[in-house]
């Protein structure tokens, strides 16, 4: 399950409504990295890496499988692809302790599978961070902008989540007091049961949004609202490492709003891209539009480098 908002306003999304999203198809394989903590599990397309490689960082109780529409065509398109799950998210076990969870613990997961990837293709290595992701990968390269050709913050902001979605990780404490994740899960349900995007979904893939949930770090959920609700503005710091950016955005976002994003775009001098019928996950809200963006973006940036 995704954190649900509750937005002001709504788009129609650009996948048909039997689509299923996380599921949808790939020859990716399962691969451990060892991260700092201990395994790392990620989706690897493999393959020769033609014109380069893409590690991709899912945001608060996402997943690898959150980029999962876009692996074939970026496989197809000459990129290997690697996308992660961070510690204590779904197949990546984490630690039993909040404080593992910070953003610069979690930024050092990322470093050491940058290093990995640099080491078996060289580059062009493009890194993504999508929502909370976006923050945990700021961090990685803010620590080591060597590694990286390029970087993309998707759906992503300049400092701590503020709003709805703020307001809801609130009451993640107490309801991890009183009932542990199963708690947390049973009334995000009910709550995902009053939102029309949420019945919408197909039943397959709220049933993976269920697992998924459910396999999740306590101590990881309430790490990482920690660190989502605490992080401070360190858009000057990226704005002064030297490689190219983007910042791209379904068109309403309801996390980070829109205008948010577009004001932090022109303090980074960055690429600004808005995806039409997306609202925060434009990779599998529109996988197509998203495609397009990314690849345009990383062959000008390999250019750059």
């Amino acid at each position: 399950m995704v954190m649900p908002g509750t937005p002001e306003f709504s788009v129609p999304l650009a996948i048909a409504p039997d689509d299923l999203r996380q599921l949808a198809a790939h020859d990716a394989a399962h691969r451990t990295f060892e991260g700092g903590a201990g395994p790392l599990v990620a989706l690897d397309t493999g393959g020769e890496a033609v014109r380069g490689t893409a590690l991709m960082v899912a945001g608060y109780t996402g997943s690898k499988e959150d980029f999962a529409p876009l692996l074939a065509p970026l496989a197809g398109a000459g990129y290997r692809v690697v996308a992660i799950d961070q510690r204590g998210q779904y197949e990546s076990p984490g630690p039993d302790d909040p404080t593992a969870y910070s953003v610069d613990e979690l930024g050092a997961d990322v470093l050491a599978v940058a290093r990995v990837l640099r080491g078996e293709t060289g580059e062009p290595l493009h890194l993504l961070g999508h929502s909370f992701g976006g923050l945990v990968t700021r961090a990685a390269v803010l620590a080591e902008p060597g590694l990286f050709t390029s970087f993309t913050l998707l759906g992503s902001g300049p400092s701590r989540l503020t709003g709805r979605r703020a307001d809801l990780l609130d009451h993640l404490g107490p309801l991890l007091e009183a009932g542990g994740i199963a708690l947390v899960h049973e009334t995000l349900e009910q709550v995902a049961m009053t939102d029309p995007k949420a019945q919408a979904v197909p039943p397959p893939t709220r049933a993976f949004y269920s697992r998924r949930f459910l396999s999740n770090s306590e101590a990881g959920l309430r790490g990482m609202a920690d660190a989502m609700l605490n992080e401070p503005d360190r858009v000057d710091e990226l704005a002064a490492v030297g490689i190219p950016l983007l910042v791209a955005h379904g068109e309403a976002d309801d996390a980070w709003l829109p205008h948010v994003q577009a004001e932090m775009a022109e303090r980074l001098r960055a690429r600004h891209e808005v995806i039409n019928n997306a609202i925060h996950s434009p990779a599998v809200e529109n996988p197509g539009r998203t495609l397009e963006v990314l690849l345009d973006f990383w062959a000008e940036a390999s250019t750059r480098s």
